[in-house]
């Protein structure tokens, strides 16, 4: 062979090309072409599914089980075009599976005069070239002491040896497949300057060999045709260019090379093992590296048959196609040419029918059990028990998802139970979050309330008091000056009376709208709480108890004015048992926080205004008797100490004991 010439092939890189993609756009991230692929040739990057090109062997199956259309393979129409284009000599080789594809056409001449028109100078059929091979097994399988070996005429099953099964390939039979025997066939017929264009079913066929120039499937045949708008017409018809096969048409069916070698059915069973599709394939390969069918030969085949190759269209029936095969065979036994056949076997009888295959070891390391145990825990299997083995992730174990988590060719995430385990951990993280961002909001919104109606209520306040100061001093001067048998006296006592209601509400107002206004100090908040407690009048029907579990009292705060709260909600509660009742005050620490708990047993709040009752001159007391701006007071004044306070109540007894509890939490050291 020239050397420039080849040079020139091997410029095309056949060899070694990426025959598969992903569309990231498409991809659902369904796991499927995981699962379907053999070898586990792709790899999970944040998500998306990515086919490794150095570990592909495109048997097509990632393409085949993806319903969404994630997976493309090589488009090479454009390649063969630039061919035709570029080149005036153009050999195209039709696979002798074109029967199953094209089934549409009566006469296999009008594919020829087709695929002429599309600039091909010649159109030679592979069924020669798989004669030639044939023959080649014969003198194998007739020699009773040659070594078993395993045959090298599927180019996804030589990828597959290579690259998973290294230690094999020195057992894959030193004979080419048909299409590379044709290839050779047609370069000394028609020279080497002459371009060869293989069209078949098969994908891998991309990569199998630089001894071509490009590869077509059938799918791309079809669509070239369609493209460039040829038509199969029934009054143009061309024969195939010499040398024509024989039964080596038969090849692309099951036991298709045995039945063009002639071999018997019983003399096959016992010598040669026959596997077609995955994993039969897989587990035949298998065996046969560890012993188990060591002395016999292996016939494999990736799909089943070639007849169902992933170059073939989508949804053909694997028995109709086989039929159309056969017929087209027993038609070219009757007319085939035998003297013509012998003379063609002559011609070529010095074409070099060996082939050398190499070791591409694309094995990784096995991790260490350890490692594999430390990624099962991560995603919480502790226990086999936790090893449920569902699929879900595209591998048949949660052991060989490890390994490929390990590998670097899956993610965590991939395990159906974990993402749901950890989808349902951010749930409940998310519904923290929303709750205390509620709970924030209705403080922000409160804050907002009280600082509007402090504002409001300093104005208030500064504008009532002088006059107010005015009508108290002048009805008691009146008071002190009216005879005490007058008329007059009791009107002017109720003036003074309601006077000082005014001054009292006015100082609520103050109090309300002060900022920041703390004096700490340190103080024992027991002695504090029983303080609050002997500052009231205490009905006898009413029980105050007080349990404190704290270790240390002390806290820095305003006692004036937390005794002010404390007063305020024993007042309260008081006020909300008028038969008696009981008041419990808690004192507990938590961390650097002490918990004060104010509960009685009362007629509690209604839902309706448990919301309210922050809110400054809200109030549920009869009129007269309640300013509202008690509890907005004691909110203003824990807040001011960096604390909380909070409030649950029932006032329905078929709901359980009625009654109110206001929980507050005061910080033992803050900072202004």
């Amino acid at each position: 062979m020239n050397e420039g010439l080849a040079d020139t092939r091997m410029d095309l890189k056949i060899k070694n090309r990426q025959l598969i993609f992903t569309v990231k756009d498409r991809c659902r991230v369904c796991y499927t072409c995981v699962r379907g692929c053999p070898c586990k040739a792709i790899r999970i990057v944040n998500g998306q599914a990515e086919v490794m090109s150095q570990r592909c062997i495109g048997c097509g199956n990632c393409v085949n089980v993806c319903s969404q259309k994630a997976k493309m393979f090589l488009d090479t129409k454009e390649s063969v075009k630039n061919i035709l284009r570029q080149h005036h000599s153009v050999v195209a080789m039709v696979a002798p599976s074109f029967p199953a594809e094209f089934q549409e056409i009566d006469d296999y001449r009008q594919l020829v005069s087709a695929v002429r028109k599309l600039g091909f100078a010649h159109v030679t059929e592979v069924a020669f070239g798989a004669d030639l091979v044939a023959n080649e097994y014969r003198k194998v399988y007739n020699n009773s002491e040659s070594a078993p070996h395993i045959v090298a005429n599927c180019p996804t099953i030589l990828a597959y040896v290579e690259k998973y099964y290294p230690q094999l390939v020195d057992k894959i039979a030193r004979i080419p497949s048909p299409m590379v025997a044709m290839a050779r066939v047609i370069r000394k017929k028609f020279g080497e300057g002459v371009k060869v264009v293989f069209i078949g079913p098969c994908f891998s066929k991309k990569n199998e060999s630089d001894e071509l120039d490009e590869v077509l499937t059938f799918t791309e045949l079809r669509e070239l045709l369609k493209e460039m708008k040829i038509d199969f017409a029934a009054d143009e018809i061309s024969e195939f260019d010499p040398p024509v096969g024989g039964c080596g048409a038969i090849f692309p069916v099951s036991r298709g090379m045995l039945r063009t070698i002639n071999m018997t059915e019983e003399i096959a069973d016992d010598n040669i093992i026959i596997a077609e599709g995955n994993p039969s394939f897989q587990e035949a390969i298998r065996e046969f590296e560890e012993g188990y069918i060591s002395g016999q030969h292996l016939d494999l085949l990736a799909c089943d048959g070639c007849i169902m190759g992933p170059g073939m269209s989508r949804g053909g029936q694997r028995f109709s196609r086989q039929k159309a095969v056969s017929s087209y065979v027993i038609r070219q036994k009757q007319h085939v040419d035998r003297k013509a056949m012998e003379e063609s076997f002559k011609e070529f009888a010095s074409i070099d029918m060996t082939q050398q295959y190499e070791a591409n070891d694309q094995r990784l390391e096995m991790p260490a059990s350890a490692k594999i145990v430390d990624i099962l825990e991560k995603m919480g299997k502790y226990n086999p028990e936790d090893y449920l083995d569902c699929g879900a992730c595209g591998y048949s174990t949660c052991w060989e998802h490890a390994v490929a988590i390990s590998k670097g060719l899956a993610e965590n995430e991939m395990c159906l139970p974990y993402t749901i385990e950890k989808l349902h951990k951010y749930n409940n993280q998310l519904m923290k979050v929303n709750e205390e961002m509620t709970s924030m909001q209705k403080v922000l919104k409160q804050k907002e309330k009280l600082a509007g109606m402090g504002q409001i209520s300093a104005g208030i306040a500064h504008e009532l008091n002088n006059p107010l100061g005015v009508i108290i001093m002048f009805s008691n001067l009146l008071l002190e000056d009216c005879p005490p048998d007058s008329p007059m006296q009791h009107d002017i006592k109720l003036i003074v009376e309601q006077a000082n209601r005014c001054k009292k509400i006015v100082s609520g107002l103050l109090s309300f709208s002060r900022k920041d206004q703390v004096s700490k100090s340190a103080v024992d908040v027991v002695k504090m709480v029983h303080k609050s407690i002997h500052s009231l009048i205490v009905p006898d029907n009413i029980d105050i108890q007080v349990e404190s579990d704290i270790k240390d009292p002390v806290v820095m705060l305003d006692e004036e004015q937390i005794i002010q709260v404390f007063s305020n909600l024993i007042k309260n509660g008081i006020e909300a048992m008028p038969g008696g009742g009981k008041i419990k005050i808690s004192i507990g620490e938590k961390l650097n926080d002490v918990s004060i708990k104010v509960s009685d047993t009362g007629t509690g709040i209604s839902k309706e205004n448990l919301e309210k009752i922050f809110e400054p001159f809200f109030t549920t007391k009869e009129k007269g008797k309640g300013t509202g701006l008690g509890l907005p007071t004691i909110y203003g004044i824990i807040k001011m100490h960096k604390g909380k306070i909070d409030v649950v109540s029932n006032d329905n007894p078929a709901l359980g004991p009625t009654g109110t509890t206001f929980k507050i939490r005061l910080p033992r050291l803050y900072s202004d």
